[in-house]
């Protein structure tokens, strides 16, 4: 690409970016999302932070997950990237490629890196998860108001719509787990296929009634399904991309396409039905039962908790992993819900509440610029600017933030406010939280507003309380 075809200002920013971060030879990797450009350095000791955060147009930036991220927003990003990659000798693409996953992982430690992996399983499995959820509404409503006949076509068929999604569950996750792992995507859904496969009993239907069991080399394997689980496929893939890799090291390369299959299908297949399936769906209810535990006898305490320290997780980027611990809840056919959505919502929302405060006490004008648009994004979900762009770059505000998520939480878990889906916070949660019920909603919409508002009125007195000291301070001095 030509420098004539950008406008010069993000040519420039880009050039500016690139002198900030360590110049072309610090750059391992880039790529860039729906706001952040993210990069993978060699020395991040050679960023200057402060005047990055001071560039025109940079909402913040920070290193997380194997990667320094630098908030630029929606569609800015794309333009900023689009005369960055040539400068640093990247190539232009929309999507984080392999290289840059794999550039990332690399310098994170064992538990990030497992968080990680678990957030690029299940995010984009996300969509599915919505949708089965707003049609589980939708029947819901249909049913409760007698709008047609329990019996009725319209109700059959949209029972098989939003109940599939959880029926093909593990070849989703097989075939998105596959692809994290380094292994045959398509085998991996071959892999969910058989622990679904008609043959064995849905547990969803299963009922009081006990499975059929098959004696096979001095062994009883109950002919149970694993429709609807997590773990049991999850494990189980991530095994079946071990035992593929070592044996398409040791195949010639003329009969891969035939043993490398073969094989990994026939020993895999084997593990999970007599193996792993079982340790995995332990696994799973172990789990669930610790935290419907918690949920259960702690209540307040437990929102309280949840609430106050998400954000602070949030920075670490364990908080991806949640999203296979969500999914296990949706699918337990003893649970059915997500409780932890709705306290993971009153953080980002109360985030929000307090860069709402910064905008109004703020005499800076960059600042104040940046603060109202982030506090708003962090009510339609989306955090990192409000978070990384001006609550923890002052303090405050974040800790602010995290008494009103802390108050918000405790707030829907004693009210029991739940979704029936995963992936969506905020003000776009209301479409996962209404098909539960109109006191849900209310709820919620309660729970969102105590947390918007005790984050702002906390951000308001610390930050006019900081300012008295620092007053006094200077007045000793």
């Amino acid at each position: 690409m030509k420098k004539e075809d950008f406008p010069m200002d993000y040519q420039q920013t880009a050039k500016r970016v690139l002198e900030l971060v360590g110049g072309r030879e610090n750059i391992i990797t880039a790529a860039h999302c729906a706001t952040r450009l993210r990069l993978v350095l060699h020395d991040e000791s050679k960023v200057d932070q402060a005047a990055l955060e001071d560039l025109d147009g940079v909402s913040g930036a920070f290193s997380s997950s194997g990667q320094y991220q630098i908030i630029f927003g929606t569609g800015t990003v794309n333009k900023v990237f689009a005369a960055f990659a040539p400068l640093a000798g990247v190539q232009v693409d929309g999507e984080e490629p392999l290289d840059v996953k794999k550039a990332a992982s690399q310098k994170l430690n064992p538990f990030a890196r497992l968080a990680r992996s678990l957030s690029n399983v299940f995010v984009p499995l996300i969509p599915a998860i919505v949708a089965a959820g707003l049609l589980m509404g939708l029947l819901g409503m249909i049913k409760a108001f007698g709008w047609v006949e329990g019996d009725s076509p319209i109700v059959q068929l949209l029972d098989m719509f939003s109940s599939s999604a959880f029926i093909i569950l593990p070849i989703l996750i097989g075939f998105s787990a596959a692809r994290e792992f380094g292994a045959n995507p398509y085998l991996g859904a071959v892999i969910g296929g058989i622990m679904t496969h008609p043959s064995l009993l849905n547990p969803w239907t299963l009922g009081n009634s006990d499975p059929e069991v098959m004696k096979f080399l001095g062994m009883n394997i109950e002919l149970i399904g694993y429709q609807g689980t997590v773990f049991p496929v999850l494990l189980t893939v991530w095994v079946m991309a071990k035992i593929e890799q070592q044996v398409r090291k040791r195949t010639p390369e003329t009969l891969d396409l035939l043993v490398t299959p073969f094989v990994t299908v026939l020993v895999t297949g084997f593990l999970a039905l007599i193996v792993i399936g079982p340790i995995g769906t332990l696994l799973g209810k172990g789990i669930s039962f610790v935290l419907v535990f918690f949920y259960e006898q702690f209540s307040v305490v437990a929102g309280l908790l949840f609430g106050g320290l998400y954000s602070t997780i949030v920075i670490t980027g364990m908080h991806h992993s949640f999203h296979a611990i969500e999914a296990g809840l949706l699918a337990d056919k003893s649970i059915g819900k997500n409780f932890l959505l709705p306290i993971w919502s009153m953080a980002n929302v109360a985030q929000g509440g307090a860069g709402l405060a910064v905008y109004f006490l703020t005499k800076n004008v960059k600042l104040k610029a940046l603060a109202l648009p982030s506090a708003f994004s962090a009510f339609l979900g989306i955090t990192e600017p409000v978070i990384y762009g001006v609550n923890l770059r002052l303090g405050k505000p974040f800790i602010g933030g995290a008494i009103g998520g802390a108050v918000g939480g405790g707030y829907v878990v004693l009210t029991q406010v739940a979704a029936n889906a995963y992936g969506l916070t905020g003000i776009p949660m209301i479409a996962i939280v209404a098909p539960l019920g109109a006191t849900n909603l209310i709820n919620y919409l309660v729970g969102f507003a105590i947390a918007v508002i005790t984050a702002f009125v906390s951000t308001v007195v610390l930050m006019r309380l900081d300012a008295r000291k620092q007053k006094e301070t200077d007045v000793a001095a």
